[in-house]
């Protein structure tokens, strides 16, 4: 079996303590994007998850999107009760989640972070998640990944006509 990264491994540990087992794929070729996931794994683009951080005034905060979709800053400062929404640097990425981007899994953060899960996540059970690394992810039911995670559900991906 191949020796997986130290982030990948502190991960599966996390999971185990949440009861939930993990099969983690390794691509060296890689699965930074949502496109790069879903050629490795097989799968459409939309059952990829892409975990994105973003700093809703100040606050790093968790945007769970389907790997089809693109995240509505407005509709994630709406969702977070905040004002100001940018997108997180590579430093805040790996300071709050403890991963880097690319490969941010969804959850076993160092500090609990609020996370939103766009709704639209349930057209594929189950989806596919980073595993902590750019080239490891896993399948996890949307179930589980909202139960791990702590997601609460909201409309924060856009829609066709809004953007």
């Amino acid at each position: 079996m191949t020796e997986f990264p130290a982030a990948t491994r502190r991960l599966q540990h996390v999971a185990s303590e949440l009861g939930l087992a993990m099969e983690v794929h390794r691509f060296p070729e890689g699965t930074k994007t949502a496109e790069q996931a879903a050629r490795a794994v097989g799968c459409e683009v939309a059952a990829i998850v892409k975990s994105l951080v973003f700093m809703v005034d100040d606050e790093p905060v968790v945007a769970l999107v389907p790997g089809d979709r693109r995240l509505d800053p407005e509709r994630l400062a709406v969702a977070a009760g905040g004002t100001e929404v940018r997108r997180a640097t590579l430093e805040e990425v790996r300071e709050a989640t403890g991963f880097a981007a690319g490969g941010t899994a969804p959850f076993g953060f160092p500090e609990p972070l609020r996370v939103f899960a766009d709704p639209l996540l349930a057209r594929h059970d189950p989806v596919w998640v980073a595993a902590g690394t750019p080239d490891t992810v896993f399948p996890l039911s949307v179930a589980d990944l909202l139960r791990v995670s702590g997601a609460v559900v909201a409309e924060v991906a856009e829609r066709p006509g809004t953007g």
